[in-house]
């Protein structure tokens, strides 16, 4: 029989756009011993998540809880919950994962339109105000944060707009969520997907989200039909139709979470610890000091790329203050770049997709990958690496740079 040897990573310092470093502390809690899922102590872990889930998403809806699975777990837990065959869904689009909701929404049935803005652009202010007045649409799925683009949405008029139209307005904030402001119920988003593997530096396998009483009374029509409590036939003629999904079920989700415990699915221990855990750590931090860092630390980055004579792809005005996308510089061969980062610093970037695939690298710095260590760690690899490609720069401008952003703040403080 064939031996393995045992299992041992590489140490990395991964600054992509998630997944990213999971902090010790969390790692350590997935090594706790595991609990049968209806034990008090294990519902008390439940109900602490809960209440953690709220306070990440600034919100006081009732259903806040974590899908078991990736972060496309979530996003297809709430699209497949709340969309019904023949509805009307709007997708304004303006980077790679706009795509995933229009295809995850024509899955479910619907009759998907989409507004569609170049990629390093987000859409001005009233563009999917007017489409929502034009297409009508039950419900709208919009991405926060594009990592594909490093672009950044805002959402306030968005949310304005699907409420005063009667549309559901759901949210990929899968990217964002844990590194920047995400208001719910003050921008009325109806429903929120957030992720484990990006800014809350947790393992992969974990979708927290939130829905408030306008997404839930949705699902509660469907699971009147799905139980037979009415007419399928009377619910179909009025546009009505079950939830397909099973494991992806929120209607029976929210039973599983509510104070009754109904049995649906057995729960991933040790991923419940992380995200417990990991929650606990962002709020210990305070969201809007965590903010700030992601801020501090983007700065550094950018003022050190700058330096080197790098230029940054995207609109400036509406950058992800956790996602750096940078033009690579003609005649450079990007992935062999990335393969020298890699292989003799230990750092991981990202390339990029379609028609942005080989122009542009994408720069992390998220959760417990953003800090100063990694910055300029990466800054002066970077600074290596380019002049090991024949790229002529202001050698070890890029690091003072970062280190003049740091030191700037010190002064400040002081």
């Amino acid at each position: 029989m064939k031996r393995y040897r045992e299992l041992s990573p590489s140490l990395r310092t991964i600054m992509t756009p998630g997944p990213v470093e999971v902090d010790p502390r969390v790692l350590r809690a997935m090594s706790l011993p595991i609990l049968g899922q209806f034990d008090p102590e294990f519902t008390d872990i439940m109900n602490d998540t809960m209440d953690m889930i709220r306070a990440l998403f600034q919100t006081d809806n009732r259903w806040a809880y974590p899908i078991d699975g990736t972060s496309r777990s979530g996003i297809e837990a709430v699209l497949t919950s709340l969309i019904e065959p023949g509805d009307r869904v709007l997708v304004p689009i303006y980077g790679r994962f706009g795509h995933l909701l229009v295809e995850i929404a024509q899955r479910c049935g619907a009759q998907v339109s989409t507004l569609e803005q170049e990629w390093g652009q987000v859409f001005a202010r009233g563009q999917v105000a007017e489409a929502i007045l034009r297409e009508r649409p039950d419900l709208v799925a919009i991405v926060h944060g594009e990592t594909s683009t490093g672009c950044l949405q805002p959402l306030e008029e968005i949310g304005k707009a699907c409420r005063a139209s009667d549309a559901l307005l759901v949210v990929d904030a899968v990217a964002t969520v844990g590194g920047t402001r995400i208001a719910a119920d003050e921008w009325m988003l109806d429903a929120v997907i957030g992720g484990t593997q990006k800014c809350l530096s947790i393992p992969a396998g974990m979708a927290p989200i939130t829905y408030n009483e306008r997404a839930e009374a949705k699902l509660l029509r469907r699971k009147r039909i799905e139980r037979g409590l009415r007419d399928p036939k009377q619910e179909a003629d009025s546009g009505g139709r079950p939830i397909q999904s099973n494991y992806f079920d929120l209607s029976q989700l929210q039973d599983y979470w509510s104070p009754a415990r109904l049995n649906h699915h057995t729960e991933a221990t040790s991923m419940l610890y992380a995200l417990r855990e990991g929650l606990r750590f962002v709020l210990e931090e305070g969201l809007e000091p965590r903010f700030a860092r992601h801020l501090e630390h983007e700065a550094a980055l950018v003022a050190g790329l700058r330096a080197m004579g790098l230029t940054l792809f995207g609109d400036p005005d509406c950058k992800m203050p956790m996602v750096t996308c940078v033009n690579i510089p003609d005649q450079v061969d990007g992935e062999s770049v990335r393969s020298m980062l890699l292989h003799e610093f230990g750092i991981e970037i990202a390339s990029s997709f379609g028609s942005l695939k080989g122009r542009i690298w994408r720069i992390g710095t998220m959760g417990f990958s953003c800090n100063k260590k990694n910055v300029l760690h990466l800054l002066g690899a970077l600074d290596a690496a380019l002049l090991r490609h024949g790229v002529s720069i202001p050698t070890g401008a890029a690091v003072q740079a970062a280190l003049d952003v740091y030191d700037s703040k010190v002064d400040a403080q002081g």
